[in-house]
Order: C-alpha cells, then sequence, then structure tokens
C-alpha cells in the first residue's frame, strides 16, 4: 500500500499543479475581439473534431470491449480504463492549446517581452505534459486497487501464477494504445492536409505570407495544429509511457516464473518489490517533473526561450535520477536480498534496475540533444538544406533526404548501447526499467513539445488579427524553437517506443513458452524469418497509406482555396472575408474517412498473422517492424524538421540576398511541405504502430500458440 500511495499521490499532485495552471491560463486576457474572434473559430473547429473523432472511436472500443469480456471481464474493464485515461489526456491538452493560443498572442502584444510571452506559452504546455503523467499513472493505481487489491490478484500466490493481473495491465496499455493511434492518425492528417493546401496555394502561387487571414484553409491549418500536435502528442506519448511500465510489471513477474522452473531462489520479498518498482519509479520521476516545469514558470523569464526550455527538461531528468536512486535503496537495501539479486542476475546488486533506468534517462536527453542538431538552424545540417535551395526544390528536396538519412545512424547507435548495458545490468528487466527511464520524464518533455504548436497558433492569430509586426516576431521566434523541440519530442517518442517494444516483444515471448526452457530465438526458423520480411515491410505500407491519406484530403484543400480566389472576389484584396468553415469541414471529413483503415489496420494485422501462421510468425513480424519502423520514423521527423527549420532560416535572414517571397524561399516552401506529413503524420504514427502490434500480440499471444490454421494443416498431413 505504501508504494501506490506514492503513485497516487504523484499522479494528484501532477493533475492538481494542470488544474492550477488552466485555470491561471484561463484568467488571462485574450486581448481585441479580433483576436477573441479568430481564438473562438479555432476552438470550435478543433471540438467538433474531437467528438466526430471520438464518436469513432467509441464504437471500435465498444467492439474490442465486448471481445475482451466474452473471455475475461477483467480484461475489458481495465482495456476500457486506459481509453478514458488517454482520451481525458487529449481532451484536456487539446482544449488548454486552444484557449492559451490567443493568450500568448496577447501577452506579446502587452509586454513585447519574450520571456514573459515563453512562460504563458509553456504554461499552457505543462497542462498537457501534466495530464499525460497524471492519467497514466492515475489508470494504474485504479487497475492495481480494483483487479490487484480489490479482487486479491495481487497475494503472492496469484504473482506467482502470472497470468490474470498481468493480462490486466496489457489490457489498459491496449486502451492507451488506441486512443493514441486514432488521435495521431487521424490528427496527423488533418493538421497537414490543411497546412499543405494552404502552403501550396497561399504561399506558393498567391504569394501572401503564412497565415494570412485571406487564405481560407489559415483557421483550418490552426486548427490542425491542436488536434493533431497537442491531442495526438499527448495521447502517443502516455501510451508509450503505460506500456514501458506494463512491460515492467510482467516482466516482472516472468523473472519470478523462470527462477521457479529453472529451481532458483528469488525470495517472495523480492518478487513482491520488484511488482511495484516500475510504477513506483514513474511515480518519482513526475514529482521530478512539477519541479522541472515549475522552475520555469515561477522564476524571471529570461530572452532565451531555447536555454529555459532545456533548464526544465534538464532539471526533471537529473532529479528522476536522484529520487530514482534513494526510492530504489529504500525498497531493496535490505538485508536477505543480495542471494535473489545474484540468482536473477542482477550485475550491482540492488542498484542495478536503478542503474538501468539512468541509462534509460541519460539516453533520452542525448537523443534530443542529436535530434536538434540535425533539425533546429542552429547548425550546418538545416543551413546546408536553406542554402542549396537558392538552386531550386529538387536540390532543397535532395539535401533534406541526405540529412534525414544520416541522422538515423547516432540515434540508433544509442540505443543499442542503452539496450545492450541495461541488458547486461539487469536483463530483459533492465531494457524496460531503461524505456521507463527515458519516459519517467515525459511530462517535462509532452511540455516542451506542446509548447511549440501553442506559440504556431498564436502566430497565426497576431498575423489573422493585423497586428504590430514586433509580435509576429516574437511568436516567430518561439515558433522557430518550438519546432526544434518538436522533433527532440519525436526522438524521445521512437527511443522509448522501441525499448518498450522489445520488451513487449519478449513478453510476448514468454507468454506462450515453456519457463522450463531457455527462450532462443532460432533465426533459422522460416516462420520468423518469413515474419520479419513482412514486419519489415509493413512499416513502409503504413506509412504510404497515411501519406497518400494527407495529399486526397490536401488536394480537395488546395481545389477549395483555389475557388474561392476565383469565385469571391476581393478576397486577395482584402475586401471580401473567405469562407473558412468549408475548408475545416473538408480537413475534419478527410482525416476521419482515411483515418480508418491505417489505424484499424495495427489491431487486426498481427491478430490475422497470429491466427493464421503461429506465435512464431508474429515474433519474427515484431522484430521486423520494429527495426523498421525506428529508423522510417528517425528519418521522417528529423528530415521534416530540417526542411521545416531551413524554410524558417531563409525568412530568418540567414541566406544572404534570400528572404520571403525569392525563389531560394519558394523552394524551401516546396521542400517543408514535402516534410509536413513525414514529420507530423508518419514519423509519430510510427512509434505507435510497433507499440500497439507489440500489445495486442502480447494480449492474444497464448491462444495464437494454441489456434492457428497453419498448425492445424500440419496435424492434418501427419
Amino acid at each position: 500500500m505504501t508504494a501506490l500511495v506514492i503513485v497516487i499521490v504523484a499522479a494528484l499532485l501532477a493533475l492538481g499543479f494542470a488544474a492550477f495552471n488552466f485555470s491561471k491560463v484561463k484568467k488571462m486576457e485574450e486581448g481585441t475581439a479580433k483576436m477573441s474572434e479568430i481564438a473562438e473559430a479555432i476552438r470550435i473547429g478543433a471540438n467538433a473534431f474531437i467528438r466526430y473523432e471520438y464518436k469513432i472511436i467509441a464504437i471500435v472500443v465498444g467492439i474490442i470491449t465486448l471481445v475482451l469480456l466474452v473471455f475475461m471481464w477483467q480484461a475489458g474493464c481495465s482495456f476500457l480504463i486506459g481509453v478514458i485515461m488517454s482520451a481525458s489526456a487529449g481532451y484536456v491538452g487539446m482544449k488548454i492549446a486552444t484557449y492559451a493560443n490567443v493568450r500568448v498572442t496577447n501577452k506579446a502584444r502587452e509586454t513585447k517581452n519574450i520571456g514573459e510571452t515563453l512562460k504563458v506559452a509553456f504554461r499552457g504546455g505543462s497542462v498537457m505534459g501534466l495530464c499525460v503523467g497524471g492519467f497514466a499513472l492515475l489508470g494504474l493505481f485504479i487497475v492495481y486497487m480494483i483487479f490487484g487489491f480489490g479482487l486479491n490478484l495481487l497475494s503472492i500466490e496469484a504473482i506467482k501464477d502470472g497470468a490474470v493481473f498481468t493480462q490486466c495491465l496489457s489490457c489498459y496499455a491496449l486502451g492507451c494504445s488506441i486512443v493514441a493511434m486514432f488521435n495521431r492518425v487521424g490528427g496527423g492528417i488533418y493538421t497537414k492536409a490543411a497546412d499543405m493546401g494552404a502552403d501550396l496555394v497561399g504561399k506558393t502561387e498567391a504569394h501572401i505570407p503564412e497565415d494570412d487571414p485571406r487564405n481560407p484553409a489559415t483557421i483550418a491549418d490552426n486548427v490542425g495544429d491542436n488536434v493533431g500536435d497537442v491531442a495526438g502528442l499527448g495521447s502517443d506519448l502516455l501510451e508509450s509511457y503505460v506500456g514501458a511500465i506494463s512491460s515492467g510489471i510482467i516482466l516482472a513477474a516472468h523473472i519470478y516464473l523462470v527462477s521457479v522452473a529453472t529451481n532458483g531462489n528469488v525470495s517472495d520479498e523480492l518478487l513482491q518489490k520488484m511488482f511495484f518498482y516500475p510504477v513506483v519509479f514513474a511515480a518519482v520521476g513526475l514529482v521530478a517533473c512539477v519541479l522541472g516545469i515549475s522552475t520555469v514558470l515561477f522564476k524571471k523569464g529570461s530572452d532565451n526561450p531555447h536555454k529555459d526550455l532545456n533548464t526544465a527538461t534538464l532539471v526533471s531528468a537529473a532529479l528522476t535520477i536522484c529520487g530514482g536512486f534513494v526510492i530504489t535503496k529504500v525498497l531493496f537495501d535490505v538485508e536477505g536480498l543480495a542471494a535473489s539479486f545474484a540468482e536473477i542476475g542482477f550485475s550491482f546488486g540492488y542498484i542495478s534496475p536503478w542503474i538501468a533506468a539512468s541509462l534509460g534517462v541519460v539516453s533520452g536527453v542525448v537523443i534530443g540533444a542529436i535530434a536538434e542538431y540535425y533539425t533546429s538552424y542552429d547548425y550546418k545540417p538545416t543551413q546546408g538544406i536553406a542554402e542549396a535551395s537558392k538552386e531550386g526544390a529538387a536540390l532543397t528536396i535532395t539535401q533534406g533526404l541526405a540529412v534525414g538519412m544520416k541522422s538515423c545512424m547516432a540515434p540508433l547507435i544509442i540505443l543499442g548501447l542503452a539496450t545492450y548495458l541495461s541488458y547486461a545490468v539487469a536483463g530483459m528487466f533492465g531494457i524496460s526499467m531503461a524505456a521507463i527511464g527515458m519516459l519517467a520524464f515525459v511530462s517535462t518533455t509532452v511540455s516542451v513539445d506542446t509548447y511549440g504548436p501553442i506559440s504556431d497558433n498564436a502566430g497565426g492569430i497576431a498575423e489573422m488579427s493585423e497586428l504590430d509586426p514586433e509580435v509576429r516576431e516574437i511568436t516567430d521566434k518561439l515558433d522557430s524553437v518550438g519546432n526544434t523541440t518538436a522533433a527532440i519530442g519525436k526522438g524521445f517518442a521512437i527511443g522509448s517506443a522501441s525499448l518498450a517494444a522489445l520488451s513487449l516483444m519478449v513478453s510476448y515471448l514468454y507468454s506462450f513458452n515453456d519457463p522450463t526452457t531457455p527462450l532462443e530465438l532460432n533465426f533459422t526458423n522460416p516462420l520468423i524469418l518469413a515474419g520479419a520480411l513482412v514486419g519489415g515491410a509493413l512499416p513502409y505500407l503504413f506509412s504510404g497509406m497515411l501519406i497518400e491519406a494527407v495529399a486526397k484530403a490536401a488536394r480537395k484543400m488546395v481545389e477549395e482555396v483555389r475557388r474561392q480566389f476565383k469565385e469571391i472576389p476581393g478576397i486577395l484584396e482584402g475586401k471580401a472575408k473567405p469562407d473558412y468553415k468549408t475548408c475545416i469541414e473538408i480537413s475534419s471529413q478527410g482525416a476521419l474517412k482515411e483515418m480508418r483503415v491505417p489505424a484499424v489496420l495495427s489491431v487486426l494485422f498481427p491478430l490475422v498473422s497470429g491466427f493464421l501462421f503461429g506465435p512464431w510468425f508474429v515474433g519474427g513480424l515484431l522484430i521486423g517492424a520494429t527495426l523498421s519502423a525506428i529508423m522510417l520514423a528517425i528519418f521522417t521527423g528529423n528530415a521534416g524538421g530540417a526542411w521545416d527549420n531551413g524554410k524558417k532560416y531563409i525568412e530568418a535572414g540567414g541566406v544572404e540576398g534570400h528572404k520571403k517571397g525569392s525563389a531560394a524561399h519558394d523552394a524551401a516552401v516546396v521542400g517543408d511541405t514535402v516534410g509536413d506529413p513525414l514529420k507530423d503524420t508518419v514519423g509519430p504514427s510510427l512509434d505507435i504502430l510497433i507499440k500497439i502490434m507489440s500489445t495486442v500480440s502480447l494480449v492474444a499471444g497464448a491462444v495464437f500458440s494454441q489456434y492457428n490454421v497453419l498448425s492445424w494443416i500440419e496435424s492434418l498431413m501427419k
């Protein structure tokens, strides 16, 4: 109970701080009547889309819940809890973003101070970040209380038996995954269809500025920032967070089962403590995030937004490591447990899980720094793309592709080292703890990331409200930093997803194997090889479907913007008001229509494969998909971010003799438009793909081994 008290206190502290920041932002003035009118239009569009999307999610959730209830009612209820927590975090985050954007604009208008304006944007972003950690741990607490102590499934006998509680955890993670997939895919299609439509006609054809009120797609573009980059982001990282914690708890149970099966000597006391350690470590990280976020919000604002945001991240990470050591010592530094640690192969005794988690924390910070190097226009890769734009769009795109591809190597080396070292320290449990460590300060990461779309929206409102150019300069500087923080956030997401997916994959392999036999993957097994080949291709199929979906919706948006420019006289002269509503409807309908197949594919593909070809094929499928998706996600995220900031580097005067409206700028806009669906739709959705496939496989793994068509055919042939 002491462990769960720590968890619920951390969750309530985070949610309470989020409520405080929500209230503080909402009490701020919105500014002029024109600013309020534009902000209300964005708010209405975002609310309408999220309501329609959640109706579709409700149908899918209802079907899955009924299936789970038939087999095990505890699993169905846990799944619903996961859905509610993830949906709540996404909804609250989207709401605060639509309130914060105009208040950021107004703060810039009133103070002309970048430091004070940053604090408003970051306060708004912190609501999303704190809700991610708070709702995730609140849901885990409820699952522990109802299906743990409430049904006595956390008695030592129940843990030894294994199945029921770990299945509840898997289904809780699955519920979070379903919402994350729809929010990321639906929001990603929405935001990029609107963004591309606005850019292709507004910037490159009509040569009007970004977020110009004469562009009919502008409001839809701003709505998209909230539904894709805020609600989608929050659900995405909440799902990673829950998946990593769940994998750690599940692997703790497997350690005991393997030890018993091999006549080991793991004590019951150690087993119980390991069962709680992942969630308690995450709770300590959440408290660290509250303190890290506070360091920015409660100090005087500086003129360096990048430094302030990095401070919040580094303080949260450092406090997570320190707090994690304290809780590790309290839990495990107990007389009589030393032999048990040696028995399960923990190289450094009781501090082994903490070392593995610390490796994850450090790896996350390093991967973020690598993403910053490849996407910020303060460094050569992005500056090189801007320089290439002087020669036309073809070289812009070519240079961006090169930057994206080269950017894959360094993060993969870091992930490889983290995986190997954490395994050497604490086995597969160590890998799961590395994933938890990387995500333990997720609330700060999401806060920093959400600050970006809020600042982007603030710039749009400033432009559409025709405010002083100095206001737009402030919001543009915040937005440019936001592009880099978004790339860092995507690096965290795919890095943690790879570690979490690896842990979940091993949990899946344990789910249908006899613990008395050592778990070995024989790659001469044709089923594993065949599964790996198919799995390697799956992220490309998934990505192609997403890009095609964005292109279809963007094409309709382009046609509509061109129609309005042609048929409504006076738009470009500023004498007539564009029809914003139709553009919002086009993005909404396109996203809702196109998101269904890719989202459902991620759930059905491992299920159908398992029932056709059995568990080993699915094991290969997960290996191939994970390896392929990691590299593709890093490539698309960094290439897209570099193209975007290359354009902004030109706009900031970084390329001598070439500014807004020049041929080089037009070429950079084309590169940015190509990168938009890659960085904001494809990249973020791939990490959800591998986690949801792993979670679905884990839930159904034992069934695959007993019921599959291939085994049935083999038995007939015998």
